[in-house]
């Protein structure tokens, strides 16, 4: 009896393994804006501090379930750390019971002593992460035009990054993917980091841009300024009590969205703090993942 149960244990191991595959992102000796150190994991209480080696873990709903619809999910931790597994692994487990395949990015902080240019780090890493699930549609069984964003905090500013965006970050010479687009299509932000002018959290500008950032840097990155009519449709999240991320983020970025035409839904509640996600203080802002999945149905993400 107990080999019996030891064998169904190394089974679920052997599962959980192959449910969170983990793929390296770059070649070997080719990753962009490295100086070429040999860095450690650094994680302490699931939040990490140091990415040795960026890469993304993959989540996979049963064959019969997957929709095609696929989302790469960013965690937040202010551009200091990546809450990897409440904002990412029990994410993508809920996108899951969706039929929604889902990636979840472990991408290289700016404060990384690796970095040449540091905001640039998670950019291209995020970018290259999109081109790669992209570039792997057929093996994944997705459709390459139904591939989005899921973030919160400065995750939600790494997003919007990618949906304002056009300059490439992450093309590497003699590489296959720079054919493919690494722009999401659409996005689930919730209580994002979006602005870095006068609602700024300022840890994460702090953190992104190291010291004394330049005003043209700013503005370029305060990406509410820089939305158009090619940012893709999003769902924005964000909690009235929030007192570590302004909502005025996510209203500025919804108002320009409605300015530049794009389509989304903007959702706020009056408790949730700066922590809302799949557990939540309120029965009423626990809502926010049905009007999601309704609002994935509403855009034909998924049926």
């Amino acid at each position: 009896m107990k080999n019996a149960i030891f064998g169904f244990i190394l089974f679920l191991a052997g599962s959980a393994g192959i449910a969170q595959e983990f793929t390296a992102i770059w070649p070997e000796g080719n990753m962009p804006n490295s100086k070429g150190l040999k860095l450690e994991h650094i994680e302490k209480n699931q939040r990490i501090t140091q990415v040795a080696e960026p890469g993304f873990y993959s989540f996979f709903p049963a064959n019969e379930e997957n929709k095609g619809a696929v989302v790469l999910i960013l965690p937040s931790g202010g551009y200091h750390h990546l809450t990897y597994n409440l904002g990412g692994f029990q994410v993508a487990k809920w996108f899951n019971t969706m039929g929604i395949p889902a990636f979840v990015l472990n991408y290289r902080l700016p404060t990384s002593p690796d970095l040449k240019v540091s905001y640039k780090g998670p950019i291209q890493d995020a970018q290259r992460a999109m081109k790669i699930i992209r570039a792997n549609a057929e093996k994944y069984k997705i459709d390459p035009e139904k591939i989005g964003i899921f973030a919160t905090s400065a995750g939600g500013h790494l997003a919007t990054t990618l949906g304002t965006h056009s300059e490439d970050f992450s093309a590497i010479k003699n590489d296959t993917l720079n054919d493919y687009s690494f722009k999401p299509n659409f996005m689930v932000l919730i209580s994002p980091v979006i602005s870095f002018g006068k609602y700024a959290h300022e840890g994460s500008i702090q953190n992104f841009f190291g010291e004394s950032p330049s005003e043209k840097l700013i503005k370029e990155y305060s990406n509410e300024l820089h939305v158009n009519e090619n940012t893709p449709p999003s769902f924005l999240v964000h909690a009235q009590n929030d007192k570590s991320v302004s909502a005025m983020n996510s209203i500025l970025f919804y108002e320009a969205m409605m300015k530049s035409g794009v389509k989304g839904s903007l959702h706020f509640f009056p408790k949730g703090q700066h922590a809302i996600g799949i557990t939540n203080e309120s029965v009423l802002t626990d809502e926010w993942k049905d009007l999601c999945e309704k609002w994935l149905k509403e855009e034909q993400v998924i049926n």
